[in-house]
This record gives structure tokens, C-alpha cells and sequence, in this order.
């Protein structure tokens, strides 16, 4: 049994930790409990600097000595030091077009506890902003280490002077809104703000189904589709931070392909999105499209088939750019894909360079809340890497 958190918690707040202090914090957060020896070997410090790095993380209480584990052959047996995750919490903002969700996650990006909010009636950024600061102070009233707060939503976020700014979100109807210092002053907590597929790929990297793999490519589609890149152990951000963008590369030809919502005949958007499946079938939504696909209607038949068919293609596309390791797919279109995974499959082989190989496929369950999960895990990523975008 460990002793409990001590420092009075109405006056913490996230230490700021200098380089190597966060070096050694970020493989214990992200790998799990390691042995002192194991630590050296993956950050390149000394014994001696070690020792005292860890003394520093144990006093600030965000690990803790464990067992001793013997080692194989000769040397002293291994000292295990264990990540403490109820040290500190991280709240997780999801906006959609319609609600927000928000949880609360510890240090190891545990899931303590969740709500949800439609959104006020007017979608004004300063009323949302509003809506963000009543939930996070709520949640101090129960989480009272409460360290740092992320914000993802559908939409283009780019950094202006040192600060995020949202510089168009479609569902919200925003446009060049700086989210980030409007945030930060309800809150009162160190934010960052991130494009939702993008902080959903860092989420899986660190602790989803990317772990272990050093590259890898998620792909999310429902009301829109994007896709977040890994490569070497590193979020692609692109110049504006705009990657990902697979929406309208061209995957059909022909007078009858259907047409997205900007005009473009053919593209992946016209196939894949939820809104599209749900006009090619000629259904009341997703659900209808999917049960009359099941039952054989042709109609529906051929706009679920088409839509995987365009998702495989966008998959082989970011598989012939980068070869990732693993590929994940995920978002509310999921049972589109996972009804008519030969469709999928087929669009892959279709349109995949010969010399290239998918590897690993994980059709990930979706939930909205794993954005807001997501959005926690970039606050970890914030003052564990000092990451600011």
C-alpha cells in the first residue's frame, strides 16, 4: 500500500520539471513500471543522474520505489519504480457540432470519470467557452490535483503567436477563434487545443492501439474523415498543422459517382462520411442504410459497399505514403466498414502500390467520449513533453 498523496491539494499545481526529470517521468507514464537499470539503458543517464532524477520524482510524488526483482545472471538484483497515477489529473474536452463531452483521466490516462452536455443553443464560442469553465470546475470540486485540460474538436487549429487558435471548425461554425487563451482564463488551467483525429492518434500511440509501434496511421470518419500520421515516434504536424487531409482525394470516375458536399464527383468524401452513405442509400440514417444493406436492397447495397470500398482506398493512400506499422480505423461510420470489410479490403488491394503491405488492421469500437479521452492525454503530453499545441 502506497501513503497517500500529501501535498495540500488546494494550492497544487504541475511542478515545472526540467529536462530530465521529464525524460524519465515520460517512460514510466507511457511504458509502465521500470527497473533503474532498464531506465539508464532508455534515456542514456548515468547511475549516479538517475538516482537522483528518480529521488526528484519520488519526492514530488509522481512515482514510487517497488519491488525488488532479481536479475538474470550476475549484478545486483533490480529495483522497480512504478508510476504513482493518482498523483495528478487531466480533464478532456470533446466538442462536436452539437455536445460536449469531458472526462477526467489520471497520469497513466485511466478514464476516472465522464460526462456529457449538449451545447448552448447558439454554438458562440464565448457561450461554449463558458460551458467548458463550469464543467472543469466542477470537476476540481472532486479531482482537486487537477493539472493541465485538453480541447479537441473537428476543424483546422493552427498556433498565432505562441497560442492555438481554431481557424475553422465547420460543425461550430467558428472562424479564427483563439480557443486556447479563451480557455485558459476560464479554467485556469494550462490548455492545449488540438484537432480531434490528431489528438485521437497521439491517444493510441501512447496508450491505445498503437503501443509499441514506432509508426503507425489512424484513420476516423463519421460526419467527416481525417487521419492522424505517426512516424519514428513523432505526430506529423505539417506545416499549418493541416495533415491528414484524405477527405477529397479521387477514388471513383464517371457521371453517376455521388458528389460531396463541396462539389467534388467522386471523391472519398462523397463515399465514406456518414451523411454520405446515408443520402447514396437513400435512408433515414446510418442504422436504416446498414439494415436495408443486410436485407439486399441495391441501392443500399451499393452505397455501403461504395463507401468501404473509398475507405480502403484512403487506407492504402496513407499506407503507400508513409508504410506505417499498424493502421487504425475508427468513428461513428464503423459498422459501415465492419459490414462490408470485403468491400473495404478490396479498395485496399485496389488502389495499394504492389511493393506495399498494410501489416496490422485494428477496426477500433468507437465512442465520442474517446476524443475527450484523447484530448486528456494531449494535457499529459503538454507537461510531461512540454508540449504546447
Amino acid at each position: 500500500m502506497t501513503e497517500a498523496i500529501t501535498e495540500a491539494a488546494d494550492r497544487w499545481s504541475w511542478p515545472e520539471l526540467h529536462d530530465g526529470q521529464r525524460a524519465v517521468l515520460r517512460e514510466v507514464v507511457v511504458h509502465g513500471s521500470r527497473s533503474r537499470a532498464d531506465l539508464a539503458r532508455r534515456t542514456g543517464f548515468s547511475r549516479t543522474s538517475l538516482s537522483r532524477l528518480t529521488r526528484d520524482l519520488v519526492e514530488l510524488q509522481f512515482i514510487v520505489e517497488g519491488e525488488i526483482k532479481p536479475r538474470s545472471g550476475r549484478g545486483r538484483p533490480s529495483e522497480m519504480l512504478d508510476l504513482r497515477p493518482e498523483s495528478a489529473h487531466f480533464a478532456g474536452v470533446k466538442l462536436t457540432g452539437e455536445a460536449l463531452y469531458a472526462v477526467v483521466t489520471d497520469l497513466h490516462a485511466v478514464v476516472v470519470e465522464r460526462v456529457e452536455h449538449p451545447l448552448p443553443a447558439s454554438k458562440a464560442a464565448a457561450d461554449v467557452v463558458e460551458l467548458i469553465g463550469r464543467v472543469v470546475a466542477d470537476f476540481r470540486t472532486r479531482h482537486r490535483r487537477l493539472a493541465s485540460l485538453g480541447v479537441c474538436l473537428a476543424g483546422d487549429v493552427e498556433e498565432m503567436n505562441g497560442r492555438a487558435e481554431v481557424i475553422d471548425s465547420p460543425f461550430l461554425g467558428w472562424d479564427r477563434v483563439p480557443l486556447q487563451g479563451m480557455v485558459e482564463k476560464v479554467s485556469g488551467l494550462p490548455t492545449v487545443i488540438s484537432n480531434d483525429v490528431q489528438a485521437l492518434t497521439v491517444a493510441h500511440h501512447w496508450f491505445g492501439a498503437g503501443v509499441g509501434h514506432s509508426s503507425l496511421a489512424v484513420v476516423s470518419f463519421g460526419a467527416g474523415i481525417g487521419a492522424g500520421l505517426v512516424v519514428r515516434d513523432e505526430l506529423v504536424w505539417g506545416a499549418r498543422g493541416h495533415t491528414g487531409k484524405v477527405g477529397h482525394l479521387l477514388v471513383s470516375n464517371g457521371e453517376t459517382a455521388p458528389v460531396c458536399d463541396h462539389g467534388h464527383r467522386g471523391c472519398v468524401s462523397a463515399w465514406v462520411t456518414v451523411p454520405a452513405v446515408i443520402a447514396n442509400a437513400g435512408a433515414a440514417d446510418l442504422e436504416d442504410a446498414l439494415r436495408r444493406a443486410e436485407e439486399g436492397d441495391p441501392r443500399a447495397v451499393a452505397a455501403v459497399e461504395g463507401g468501404a470500398r473509398a475507405l480502403g482506398a484512403a487506407v492504402a493512400y496513407l499506407v503507400d505514403l508513409i508504410d506505417p506499422q499498424k493502421v487504425i480505423v475508427t468513428g461513428e461510420g464503423l459498422p459501415m466498414a465492419r459490414l462490408a470489410e470485403a468491400a473495404f479490403h478490396q479498395g485496399v488491394e485496389e488502389h495499394l502500390d504492389p511493393s506495399s503491405e498494410l501489416g496490422l488492421l485494428d477496426f477500433w469500437d468507437f465512442d465520442f467520449a474517446d476524443y475527450a479521452w484523447a484530448a486528456s492525454i494531449s494535457a499529459i503530453r503538454r507537461v510531461v513533453q512540454r508540449e504546447t499545441t
